[in-house]
């Protein structure tokens, strides 16, 4: 992991008076990013970690670590009186939450405040009234904020939630009255997806935060989703850090971030950012915080939430304003008052932020993976570009925890410079062992509503209706990657002819070996000749011929393949049997096959694999936790009826029938975990 500002505006003082000992109550990068600049403090840290996380980085990098339990969360991320023990135990004098956990937890705060310890974050009070959405909203209106318009109160059960939504009129939004990250959140269009909405996201409310009361308030159509980071100390100043915008989402959690924001004016920032700090003010807010608002496509924007606490996105901040975040939280912490003013506070280049994520975005965008990372290694080789991570090669994923593999920060002089940055990191990003976003990125990061900035909060299922299919290889796109697999190809036949024996021999046929080939990917099937020579090897892709330099190695993960004049950053995943070749190109990983003429046209004489009907099968589709069964053996369903939930992160997903038919074996329990493409339920 690598984590800095590209420049600041306020370095570290170690004459400055701090803390000599901190405790991060977290985990992953989070913890990482707090104890690097603990370090450039002169602090002392201390980890806590489950048991599966003795061997993670964040309890390698700290000076201490203490266990404080088992896998779940709640028996040890979220265990207060554990944590409080090891603040005594290793004389921690303050604690830094990260966020998530207990980053919002107001009791916890009070009672480090009884223990004398120091909470990096705001007071209890500021962390009640803006964690509870209802409060929130009451004391954004008292100062002065923009609001959205909605039901004012608790919903009962789902007969009121669809009661509240006619009222208020659709489109609304069902979301937890606690908590944030898009946990316990739904749009609801007509009654039956407001009553159902009202039911799943009471459920995930329960789960991710102990409260399962829920609000309803109108969802402003195609909006973006812009917030502004704040900074406010204990002597009343406060200060706004400009935005960031947030819009690319998928279940309301944040997919790729950028700072600042290609939609905002100069008087419309100056404006968001006065809100915000008056709302900082009215709560008298004293460390970094985040307001978040919805604009819509006039500009006017409305008060959607606030965190009190570092965002997953404040990075990009941290680039293009030159102020590292958790060294002023600290700061705060300790009683100091802030040494920047607003005109300290300018925006200088561009910063995009991808969140690399163990989730297969073939499937609703990204459902979660789990597995170890076998094969990890961060572009960190490349200028300017930045990885907030907190794992390593043998790291494993569990269900346990957030998914996120990293924080891949790019920061350039524009916003082109930061987008063709973080796309040529994505190539050189090397992921092996469980499945991840990477090609999801990848593509929106050069889709050209992305490119032009018209973009909004529905911009996954306007963008990609069918669902994110991988890449989709103009006609220019094919033959490249036609004659990379090709030259691979040829390049692997070459070495197997040098050893002859268990003796390494010299090839000394000087003759240029012509190479008949059929490349096939992609449901397409393209003759190749490959001649090798000294410029490369001579490809000829039905007719358009391509030269493909040499210099690359099999035994390398990537392959930096220069096609004619332009450069290709390609990964070389598997080499398999019968000329089968996994090779990830433009983000997306294709399963090929390149063989030669004879052994294709004997390809064409088997008979193809049946195909399975699933239809009469209900599949998990990823590893989780059994939530609810709402069927038995000889309970006839209906197409579409729901047979059970399966808990994954937190997020609950309601999986239905495919067809109408009398249910035959229910495979699980309640409380059980399952894998992924497991059979959950099975129809006659």
């Amino acid at each position: 992991m690598r984590s800095s500002s590209i420049y600041t505006v306020d370095p570290i003082d170690p004459t400055e008076p701090t803390f000599d000992k901190i405790l991060i109550a977290n985990r992953g990068e989070i913890a990482c990013r707090v104890m690097q600049t603990s370090r450039k403090m002169g602090i002392r840290t201390v980890a806590i970690h489950s048991d599966v996380d003795s061997n993670a980085p964040h309890v390698k990098l700290a000076d201490e670590a203490v266990c404080v339990g088992t896998a779940q969360a709640r028996d040890s991320y979220l265990r207060m009186d554990r944590i409080i023990q090891a603040i005594q135990d290793t004389g921690a004098q303050a604690v830094h939450p990260g966020y998530g956990f207990l980053s919002e937890n107001a009791e916890f705060v009070e009672k480090l405040e009884g223990l004398g310890v120091a909470f990096i974050g705001p007071s209890a009070a500021a962390i009640t009234g803006m964690g509870d959405k209802l409060e929130s909203k009451r004391l954004a209106m008292a100062a002065k904020v923009n609001t959205i318009p909605g039901f004012d109160g608790i919903v009962k059960d789902g007969d009121d939630c669809a009661r509240i939504a006619g009222e208020i009129g659709y489109p609304v939004m069902i979301k937890a009255s606690a908590g944030g990250g898009g946990k316990g959140m739904r749009v609801a269009w007509n009654e039956a997806e407001a009553r159902e909405g009202f039911r799943l996201a009471t459920q995930e409310a329960a789960s991710s935060f102990g409260d399962d009361r829920i609000l309803v308030e109108k969802f402003v159509d195609n909006p973006r989703h812009i917030e502004i980071q704040v900074l406010g100390d204990k002597h009343g100043n406060a200060i706004y850090l400009n935005e960031r915008e947030c819009s690319i989402q998928r279940r309301n959690q944040k997919v790729i971030e950028e700072a600042p924001s290609v939609f905002l004016d100069e008087a419309t920032r100056a404006a968001m950012g006065a809100q915000a700090v008056a709302l900082a003010r009215q709560i008298g807010y004293s460390s970094a915080g985040t307001v978040e608002f919805l604009v819509d496509s006039q500009r006017n924007f409305y008060f959607l939430e606030m965190n009190t606490r570092l965002q997953v996105e404040h990075p990009i901040t941290e680039c293009i304003t030159g102020v590292d975040l958790v060294h002023q939280m600290i700061r705060v912490a300790k009683g100091h008052p802030l040494k920047l003013t607003q005109k300290d506070i300018g925006i200088r280049g561009w910063a995009v932020e991808s969140r690399v994520y163990a989730e297969d975005p073939f499937k609703n965008f990204g459902l979660p993976s789990i597995g170890r990372l076998s094969l990890y290694q961060e572009p960190l080789h490349l200028e300017k570009v930045r990885c907030d991570s907190g794992v390593e090669e043998g790291s494993d994923i569990s269900i346990y925890y957030d998914p996120m593999i990293c924080k891949l920060v790019c920061y350039g002089d524009d916003r082109q410079e930061a987008i063709q940055r973080s796309v040529k990191a994505l190539d050189a990003y090397v992921i092996r062992g469980v499945t991840h976003n990477i090609p999801l990125l990848r593509d929106i990061l050069t889709e050209p509503n992305f490119l032009s900035g018209n973009i909004s909060t529905n911009y996954l299922p306007q963008v990609y209706p069918e669902g994110f299919r991988g890449k989709q290889l103009s006609h220019q796109e094919v033959v490249e990657l036609a004659a990379v697999l090709a030259s691979i190809h040829v390049k692997d036949s070459e070495r197997s002819r040098c050893f002859t024996s268990d003796h390494r021999t010299t090839n000394t046929n000087t003759t240029p070996t012509l190479y008949s080939l059929v490349a096939m990917f992609a449901d397409l099937q393209l003759p190749c000749t490959v001649i090798p020579s000294s410029k490369g090897y001579e490809v000829s892709v039905k007719g358009e011929n391509v030269v493909v330099d040499n210099n690359f190695s099999l035994a390398a993960p990537l392959i930096e393949a220069k096609i004619d004049s332009s450069h290709e950053t390609v990964q070389l995943i598997r080499m398999g049997p019968a000329g089968e070749l996994r090779i990830r190109y433009k983000g997306t990983a294709f399963q090929s096959r390149v063989l030669n003429e004879a052994a294709f046209n004997f390809l064409s004489l088997i008979p193809p694999k049946p195909k399975m009907d699933l239809s009469k099968q209900v599949l998990s589709p990823m590893p989780g936790l059994v939530k609810s069964i709402a069927c038995q053996p000889g309970d006839m369903v209906a197409e579409g009826q729901e047979l059970c939930v399966i808990e994954a992160m937190k997020m609950q997903n309601s999986l239905a029938a495919a067809a109408s038919g009398k249910v035959k074996a229910v495979n699980v329990k309640e409380g059980e975990t399952v894998e992924e493409e497991q059979v959950l339920v099975e129809l006659e």
